[in-house]
């Protein structure tokens, strides 16, 4: 994938990489805040082993992985979406609706600042990364306990000029938007409809997941490959049945913390400079 270029001799491309930036995980982890799920015993040594074999997945699709310090202070800081979301022409660093995360802005917005000029989050509105789900030039926001409507104005105001329309939808029985419904190409969504409405997301096609596994929703598009939970063989397999490319990848001690595939990094095209891995 490339940008063309106009140049005398006629179009250029520029080869682009994905980067992913990612942040290992705290050893406050087990002091994470909660929400929809009772509080029970995580290992931070087998959360750190998943947390590295996800990053190696994501490393073996192609993507370039930068990987933040710890924040051993910031219990829910491995979950690096919730602070950002990173457009083609911005990143809007955001105000998580939970306040004491907000103290994981500063090192996201460093590793941001070299790669996309920055917009942020004003008070009073609250907003989490993992309620965003772009899809082209949709940018849905779940109104949430972490995410409401003053917020998705100030993303309208912010986008005004890039072509994006910004709508509200509300979630229900999960924390976050993609808890309920992820991109798994351009236009077909992953999506538990038991908590957002299909009529909702734009006429794109849906594929339910498997009833026996509500929270399978959340899955990462990386190229032509979709990295979905171990834990949820059923509605892989019916992505593998819609024609996806699906990688399992086992998450379960993160999942106690109320996170999934798409709250471990953020994702987003940068021109390749040939320097190898970020890290």
């Amino acid at each position: 994938m490339g940008t063309p270029l106009q140049a005398l001799s006629g179009p250029i491309t520029v080869p682009r990489v994905r980067v992913a930036i990612t942040r290992g995980v705290s050893q406050a982890l087990g002091r994470c805040e909660l929400t929809h799920l009772d509080r029970t015993p995580i290992s931070i040594d087998v959360a750190k082993a998943q947390h590295a074999l996800y990053e190696a997945a994501l490393g073996e699709l192609g993507c370039r992985v930068q990987r933040l310090d710890e924040e051993p202070d910031l219990p829910d800081s491995v979950f690096v979406e919730d602070v950002a979301v990173v457009l083609d022409e911005v990143a809007i660093i955001t105000r998580p609706g939970v306040s004491a995360r907000r103290g994981e802005r500063p090192s996201v917005e460093r590793a941001l600042e070299p790669h996309r000029p920055l917009a942020h989050i004003r008070e009073p509105g609250i907003l989490d990364g993992g309620d965003v789900l772009v899809v082209g030039k949709d940018i849905h926001i779940g109104i949430s306990s972490r995410s409401d409507t003053n917020a998705l104005g100030q993303v309208q105001a912010i986008v005004a000029d890039h072509g994006y329309r910004v709508d509200g939808i509300d979630v229900r029985g999960c924390l976050h938007l993609k808890s309920a419904v992820t991109a798994v190409s351009d236009d077909t969504l992953l999506i538990n409809p038991a908590w957002v409405d299909p009529a909702d997301l734009g006429g794109r096609t849906c594929i339910p997941v498997d009833p026996s596994e509500p929270g399978a929703a959340n899955a990462i598009r990386v190229g032509d490959t979709v990295l979905i939970r171990a834990a949820f063989p059923r509605t892989g397999e019916r992505l593998s049945a819609a024609g996806f490319n699906v990688r399992p990848v086992d998450a379960s001690e993160l999942a106690k913390a109320e996170g999934a595939l798409t709250c471990c990094s953020l994702l987003f095209d940068v021109p390749d400079s040939n320097d190898g891995a970020l890290t």
